[in-house]
């Protein structure tokens, strides 16, 4: 399997309605994409206060590569994007293999 982590920081100017329609597709995405086993999203509230402004979590999980490799250029991956970008301000995104 393979786990992807995504470290979201917003723009200031995203709304909670933006935010909460992203964390909507983000959850559709498994019965919508092959390979994709799971999704996870999170908000951040570790009282370390070390997050350097990345407020949100995401947390999938891929069958393997080929079901990351089929996720990427996939066209809810694209429409997605489509939401995302506009209210991003930042991301960190690292894939790991378990």
């Amino acid at each position: 399997m393979i786990r992807h982590l995504l470290l979201i920081k917003f723009k200031d100017s995203a709304s909670s309605e933006q935010i909460d329609e992203l964390k909507t597709l983000f959850e559709l995405i498994p019965s919508k994409v092959d390979g994709v086993i799971s999704v996870e999203w999170g908000l951040n509230d570790s009282p370390e206060r070390k997050n350097k402004g990345y407020t949100h979590a995401v947390f999938m999980t891929f069958t393997d590569n080929s079901g990351r490799e089929n996720y990427l250029p996939h066209p809810e991956h694209e429409a997605l994007k489509q939401v995302f970008r506009p209210i991003l301000d930042d991301i960190v995104v690292f894939d790991y293999q378990v």
